[in-house]
């Protein structure tokens, strides 16, 4: 690797967002290196991946006439988050990688001095704890677990900002939105300085597929199955993804994210149906211009610009057939059939331990569906009576916050079991 690669840290490499990342890093020109990937107990999957880097980088020497290579398509570190994740494929890994165990270790990683960008892609809120250890070390974050922000909220942008942090989105919507507000020289560092966003900006609008389910008839939601749900008809993602997208609650947790990641009211922050997903979502000026970014549904473009910032470089990500005629619709979201979103406005606008509760009830809530054991429909609402019942706190601290998300879970199984 080249002495001037930009080193990333890549958390959740097993799921689609890390594998999409080392698609980027591969295609790279050397501009990036993997020195550290983390899976929670996919050890077989990391393994596998591992050799086929080692037989990348010999092919890819071999061709350009450079000789064998010196493990530089290979991790310098691993870290397996779950200590009782199956070891024995570990023994088939290439000699001179660090193996580490745990989330501590994960933590201490993230805040070495040789680190210069933390990818975070680990689902859900285990991973706002390695989240704030970097930000900590005044890290750049290429954010794209959005959990961070919607339990963190505030204290997530405000810890970046007091330590020369930098968090960066990776979700589609929330990196569009951000190369958007360009326009008004928005910077990535949780800050509005003197208020200039909020002064030339009308409203940011966030773009959804509307999910397996938009077009189906309201009452047929009452009998949803699994599979049914993760039939998404345009993103190949993780079961609680495409769970979420199904009822729309992933929409509800950017709705949040993005009232943090751009300090922008709840009352600016809108929704609208784009089945077709080419454009990621718009930014309305104060004098009515609207700006939009777009091209196909394919992550590894928001991660390479999350890499890359504030400089574009040729990618692998798909590009746009001109050649072929395209239709763009766009429809108002019916936020009787999809009341997450309306959910989401209302955590947006109180922050506070909103956000905490309802991630937290919607992770117990969707693996409770996905082993048949809750109707589709009762993962909002469990959403919304927990949150209505629980004990709002206005300005917790982060220690606070994982006990709430703790007291979340275990009332939601509660719940789930009567």
């Amino acid at each position: 690797m080249s002495k001037n690669s930009r080193r990333v840290a890549v958390l959740g490499a097993s799921g689609s967002i890390g594998r999409s990342a080392l698609e980027v890093v591969a295609g790279s020109d050397s501009r990036f290196e993997a020195v550290m990937l983390s899976v929670h107990r996919s050890t077989d999957w990391l393994v596998e991946q591992i050799c086929q880097m080692t037989v990348r980088g010999v092919s890819e020497r071999l061709k350009d006439g450079r000789g064998k290579p010196q493990n530089s398509f290979l991790p310098e570190t691993i870290i397996i988050t779950d200590p009782s994740a199956d070891r024995t494929p570990l023994e088939n890994l290439p000699p001179g990688i660090e193996i580490l165990f745990g989330q501590d270790a994960l933590c201490d990683y993230v805040r070495r001095d040789d680190v210069d960008i933390v990818l975070s892609a680990i689902v859900g809120s285990a991973g706002l704890r390695s989240t704030w250890a970097a930000l900590e070390a005044g890290k750049t974050v290429a954010l794209a677990n959005k959990e961070s922000l919607v339990m963190g909220g505030s204290l997530v942008t405000d810890l970046a900002r007091k330590n020369g942090g930098r968090v960066i989105p990776v979700d589609s919507e929330h990196s569009a939105i951000f190369q958007c507000l360009r326009e008004t020289g928005w910077e990535p560092n949780g800050n509005d300085g003197d208020g200039e966003l909020h002064r030339t900006v009308e409203r940011i609008i966030l773009t959804a597929s509307g999910g397996p389910f938009r077009t189906w008839p309201a009452d047929y939601l009452a009998n949803v199955t699994v599979t049914d749900a993760l039939t998404h008809p345009t993103w190949s993602m993780g079961k609680k993804i495409s769970v979420d997208s199904a009822t729309l609650m992933n929409k509800a947790l950017e709705i949040i994210e993005a009232r943090w990641l751009f300090n922008m009211p709840a009352s600016k922050i809108g929704v609208v149906i784009h089945p077709q997903s080419v454009i990621h979502s718009l930014v309305e000026f104060v004098d009515g211009a609207i700006i939009a970014q777009m091209s196909p549904p394919d992550m590894r473009l928001p991660i390479q610009w999350a890499l890359t910032y504030p400089e574009r470089y040729e990618g692998n990500a798909t590009r746009m057939d001109w050649a072929k005629p395209l239709t763009l619709e766009f429809f108002p979201p019916d936020m009787e059939r999809f009341p997450a979103l309306s959910l989401g406005l209302e955590v947006a606008a109180v922050g506070g331990t909103a956000g905490a509760v309802v991630n937290a009830v919607n992770e117990v809530a969707v693996d409770a569906f996905l082993r048949r054991r809750l109707p589709f429909r009762h993962i909002t609402t469990l959403c919304q009576q927990i949150l209505k019942h629980h004990d709002y706190e206005m300005s917790p601290t982060i220690e606070r916050l994982f006990e709430i998300d703790w007291w979340a879970r275990e009332e939601a199984s509660r719940w789930i079991s009567q």
